[in-house]
């Protein structure tokens, strides 16, 4: 059963009489813009003069770069956190997520793909990496999500 976004926020989980379990094993993010040369020199230049947006991007890229403040943050979890493009991402995780983005996606160890995530939500963050790894740590509990534990 495919679970995905609706209206920008996370649809309720009704998998396994409503609950999600499982081990969390990595955290991907799927950018609301194209990898591509074209792709990133478009969103840049789109972005500037305010045609379009990614409220992921505004969490984890300054003006060029990687912000210092995501690092920190993406730090402090305890899974990788891979970032994808609409037009890199991998099939499963574009199933995962209905083809919105941007998203935040779990990856369990039984190799589910779990939308933590969705537009409003990363809206929500308001640019703040401190505030996504805050609401994807909230959405994981709601969904009976766990981290790995330091001995595993």
């Amino acid at each position: 059963m495919a679970h995905g976004v609706q209206g920008g926020r996370i649809d309720d989980l009704n998998l396994h009489d409503g609950m999600v379990s499982g081990e969390i094993t990595r955290l991907i993010g799927v950018y609301d813009a194209d990898g591509s040369l074209l792709g990133e020199l478009s969103y840049f230049l789109r972005a500037r003069v305010g045609r379009t947006h990614c409220a992921l991007c505004d969490i984890t890229h300054g003006r060029i770069r990687e912000r210092p403040a995501w690092r920190a943050s993406r730090d402090r979890l305890p899974v990788p956190f891979v970032t994808f493009h609409r037009d890199d991402q991998p099939a499963e995780i574009r199933r995962a997520a209905g083809g919105a983005a941007p998203a935040v996606i779990a990856e369990t160890a039984s190799g589910e793909h779990l939308v933590l995530l969705g537009r409003a939500d990363l809206e929500g963050c308001a640019g703040s990496p401190d505030a996504l790894v805050d609401a994807v740590e909230a959405a994981a509990k709601v969904r009976a999500l766990r981290w790995p534990t330091a001995a595993e």
